[in-house]
């Protein structure tokens, strides 16, 4: 077999390993929960802000990003159960909507809270902008404000495309 034909076979193949973690956020006294999943490269791959933090919020978090990034080969969790419970069955949705393409084998999981310093440190840029504030008013004010930290920290990251005005 041919360097190009092992390369294409690469491509269509990905071994990605995604974290999945979160973090509390207090918004008008209550805490709420903002889910984050970073790919082996420490790249962000979704996040999303949740009042709550159990299994239709997993789910829809992980639903959206699967749909938008495809699925990995594995995923690192902490000790969360929540989290184990959505990824099988996001995986066994997916695996029986993709089931006529071609066998895909289930998704890894790895529970554990050492595998994860990755995404603990990708934590850091969001904590380190949310701590001075003297608080979030509002669940509206919070994903807005969520929204544009995880931007420019995707920019820092040199993740993010800009848009060009094609008339300039």
């Amino acid at each position: 077999m041919s360097s190009k034909a092992k390369t294409a076979i690469a491509y269509q193949l990905p071994n990605r390993v995604d974290r999945s973690d979160g973090i509390y956020i207090k918004v008008r006294g209550r805490w709420m929960y903002l889910y984050r999943a970073i790919d082996s490269n420490g790249d962000t791959v979704e996040f999303w802000f949740s009042e709550r933090r159990n299994l239709t919020a997993a789910k829809r978090f992980l639903t959206r990003a699967l749909k938008r990034h495809g699925r990995p080969e594995r995923i690192v969790i902490d000790g969360s159960r929540t989290n184990r419970e959505a990824i099988l069955s996001c995986d066994t949705a997916d695996r029986l909507e993709n089931s006529s393409q071609r066998d895909l084998k289930p998704t890894r999981i790895r529970q554990s809270a050492y595998l994860n310093n990755r995404i603990e440190q990708d934590h850091r840029a969001i904590k380190r902008r949310i701590r001075p504030m003297l608080g979030i008013r509002s669940i509206r004010c919070a994903r807005a404000i969520l929204g544009g930290i995880e931007m420019v920290h995707m920019m820092r990251k040199q993740q993010a495309n800009y848009a060009r005005n094609p008339q300039s």
